[in-house]
């Protein structure tokens, strides 16, 4: 174990303090009592401490107040929370605040010292990350891996930056190409476990006895065709991060066995009977609402439970209009260099259509015409005319108002983005030319082109 590790423990009854101390010392670590949990944050300001553990039902301070102030004044620091009165909803609240684990009174002695050794291997790897933070800040900056400037997308960052850190489980939605791979791999990389294996699985690639065999893996002779024992995915993926994309596809059996893992952190591979353990990270994906299919019976509601700790939504791309000039200039030197091929420049013309296009298949779909233009327009400038017809379709600019409106009530924001879109519309209508555009908006040259130069159309 290295350097002794040094473990709070907080609890009202003297007994459990007693009992606690007794097991966690037997097993070589440091410990200290307090029953009066109004010191913790004194004593964690003057002391060492590598993980606390707290009941949650206490006098005058309860586990979860103990909890909310420990993870805003130390958040590197693992909790462990133990109670009497286990429920889904409390476990969701408590690992929602930042707690490491949940723990239900009783407990089995093996059960407590698992979870306290993962716990100290985190707040080890918690230190070297600080550490070595700052040097690994600009390689593993996940907006030097997604493209954006948008608010939309910053927060997104933000949210990342805050949740790498820590071993929780993150569930990502939105739709189809909006990055969410991007954004998990993203995650891996800025946490302590970015020296271990990123692992990959899409649920819906496969029917539910071949994915089964994928994630668990089988032993030799299993079902015809196990010549050989073969390791699934969650085995792959230990000491590192697991990314689950299109979760909501799962088997009701498959979500059963998943739970099992994330509780138990055990596996049994397909005909085996050997417990396997595993040291994983979950990170799953669904371009669904998992919490509507869990009220529809479709989703195990535990399970959605265990999944959605952190939750971070990624924006649709036309949720994010102005990343879209960003990305096509990042998609062409990408390209180019992987064709060794001379760049090209889309004119204003077609970067006024880009910008007002749906883009039903999100980033994707963005990437995809990008490559074709580059491959198949001759010259140095894309124009409008080379664009698919889709794009071009003025029905398809801008189909539902809704789209327009913000997240927030933001009045400002959202004329903003109506006047962009007259003034895109008036260029199309107008066939580029400023004077005939500026004239059907009932509004002087000068005047537009302050406006073009504000929402950057045609730059």
């Amino acid at each position: 174990m290295g350097e002794q590790a040094h473990i709070l423990i907080l609890d009202d009854e003297r007994n459990y303090l007693l009992v606690l101390r007794a097991i966690l010392e037997d097993a070589g670590y440091k410990t200290t009592g307090l029953n009066d949990p109004e010191n913790t944050l004194a004593f964690l300001e003057e002391s060492e401490v590598d993980v606390l553990i707290t009941d949650m039902k206490m006098p005058r301070l309860s586990g979860l107040e103990v909890l909310s102030r420990v993870k805003k004044n130390f958040p590197h620091l693992p909790v462990l929370v133990m109670t009497a009165f286990g429920s889904i909803e409390s476990a969701v609240e408590v690992m929602k605040l930042g707690a490491f684990d949940y723990i239900t009174k009783p407990f089995a002695n093996d059960e407590l010292l698992l979870s306290v050794q993962n716990a100290v291997s985190l707040a080890r790897a918690h230190l070297r990350y600080r550490l070595l933070y700052e040097n690994m800040r600009e390689r593993f900056d996940p907006q030097q891996i997604i493209i954006g400037k948008s608010k939309g997308i910053q927060e997104v960052f933000a949210l990342v930056d805050r949740a790498a850190p820590s071993r929780s489980n993150v569930l990502l939605t939105g739709e189809s190409g909006t990055g969410k791979e991007l954004i998990a791999r993203a995650i891996h990389l800025g946490s302590p476990r970015q020296g271990g294996p990123f692992i990959s699985v899409n649920c819906m690639a496969l029917n539910p006895s071949l994915l089964e065999s994928e994630l668990f893996g089988h032993e030799k002779g299993s079902f015809t065709g196990a010549v050989a024992m073969r390791r699934g995915r969650f085995e792959l993926a230990h000491g590192g991060t697991l990314f689950l994309d299109e979760i909501g596809e799962l088997s009701p059996d498959l979500q059963v066995k998943l739970l099992r893992v994330l509780q138990e952190r055990r596996l049994e591979r397909v005909g085996g009977s050997e417990e396997i353990a595993v040291d994983i990270r979950i990170v799953a994906a669904s371009n669904k609402d998992l919490l509507k299919e869990a009220e529809n019976k479709n989703f195990r509601e535990d399970l959605y439970y265990r999944l959605n700790v952190v939750h971070i939504h990624l924006p649709a791309l036309r949720e994010r209009r102005e990343d879209i000039p960003l990305l096509i200039r990042h998609f062409v030197e990408k390209i180019a260099a992987e064709n060794q091929m001379q760049t090209k420049v889309f004119s204003p013309a077609a970067l006024n259509y880009l910008m007002g296009y749906e883009w039903p298949g999100n980033i994707r779909q963005l990437e995809n015409m990008v490559e074709r233009c580059l491959v198949m327009q001759p010259g140095e400038i894309i124009d409008a005319e080379a664009l698919p017809p889709e794009i071009l379709d003025e029905e398809t600019q801008f189909k539902s108002v809704a789209d327009l409106l913000p997240p927030t009530l933001d009045l400002a924001e959202t004329m903003d983005r109506l006047e962009a879109v007259m003034v895109r519309r008036a260029l199309i209508r107008a066939d580029f030319v400023q004077v005939k555009a500026a004239e059907s908006l009932g509004i002087s040259k000068s005047l537009l082109q302050y406006k073009l130069n504000k929402y950057k159309i045609g730059h």
